[in-house]
């Protein structure tokens, strides 16, 4: 992928060659010089935020420009004065904090600063151990979704994983939560935080987040998407559901009784008639499903889409709803 992106440079399409600056380390001196003297302006400048994170005065150049001072002082490369100047007019100093070049003094001034969002920044900074990073006084949402750039671009580094998931910063976790390449014992510590955010990011991308995480991101989340992802995992339990769900007074878990395998055609056929229409539909499309209750739901426009899918339906009962919408042979 960064190769094609990096084909874009040359493109007739200013679109595409600003695509191409995403690539900017698989491109040739050549294409980046071109990119930085492109007629577009847009081209000029997502090239030159680029450029920045080596060239201080391309940084000092972008400070000028309103719409690129805040991500060039995010990832730009520094002089001191430029920095020591952003700080005391306090220039998207949130930004700033993030920078990796910002003097180790100006990174503890700003550690204390009145503003709630710039001592966060600086609490997120890679380079700072965990005892530093938790004495500074920050403040998470409960519900801010973790994207720290240094362990979301480190997501299948080991090492990365380790600080991240054993940090006791909430956004050091989230972000790392969304790691498929978690080890066990990292997977199972996030597992143990009794963060929700959490719990929703490794039932979204970890292949072994335990059942007791994802039946919690159900439980919590059920009718979102999260809890259709808890259920789709490959862990969701199935076993023992129709025990412990079908008389639930909550539809949402009333339809997992049509996930247990044990879950007998008696079972199926009343919850086809449950009150909530997600678990009718789900037992309509169960192929335990009796046949007679099976025509009947072909003929319920709520559930005629459920049945028709119902993998029991013989081929003549199938052409026969064919037929009635009008499907040509």
């Amino acid at each position: 992928m960064p190769s094609f992106v990096a084909s874009l440079a040359t493109h007739r399409d200013p679109a595409a060659r600003r695509s191409a600056a995403r690539a900017w380390e698989k491109l040739p001196p050549g294409e980046r010089s071109a990119l930085l003297a492109d007629p577009d302006p847009g081209v000029r400048r997502a090239a030159a935020l680029e450029e920045c994170r080596v060239d201080a005065r391309v940084t000092a150049e972008l400070l000028h420009d309103p719409n690129s001072a805040a991500e060039a002082l995010r990832h730009g490369l520094l002089h001191r004065a430029t920095a020591e100047r952003c700080v005391a007019e306090r220039t998207h100093l949130a930004a700033l904090a993030e920078n990796p070049s910002l003097p180790t003094d100006l990174v503890e001034r700003l550690a204390v600063d009145p503003e709630a969002a710039v001592r966060l920044a600086v609490s997120l900074r890679p380079e700072l151990d965990e005892t530093r990073r938790m004495s500074i006084h920050f403040t998470v949402e409960a519900f801010a979704r973790g994207d720290v750039e240094w362990v979301r671009d480190g997501l299948a580094d080991p090492e990365v994983l380790r600080r991240a998931a054993t940090s006791a910063h909430p956004l050091l976790r989230r972000t790392v939560a969304q790691s498929p390449h978690l080890p066990p014992d990292l997977m199972h510590l996030l597992a143990r935080t009794e963060d929700p955010l959490v719990e929703d990011l490794l039932g979204m991308h970890h292949p072994d987040t335990p059942e007791e995480v994802l039946m919690r991101v159900y439980a919590r989340l059920g009718g979102t998407f999260s809890a259709w992802m808890a259920e789709t995992h490959a862990r969701f339990p199935r076993e023992g559901l129709a025990a412990r769900y079908a008389d639930h007074p909550d539809g949402n878990y009333r339809r997992l009784a049509v996930r247990d395998p044990a879950a007998p055609p008696a079972l199926i056929e009343r919850l086809s008639h449950d009150p909530a229409v997600w678990t009718r539909q789900a037992a309509a499309g169960d192929p335990r499903l009796p046949f007679h209750r099976l025509r009947e739901a072909l003929h319920v426009p709520e559930l005629a889409s459920s049945a028709g899918a119902n993998p029991a339906l013989p081929e003549d009962e199938m052409a026969a709803v064919l037929d009635r919408a009008g499907v040509p042979d």
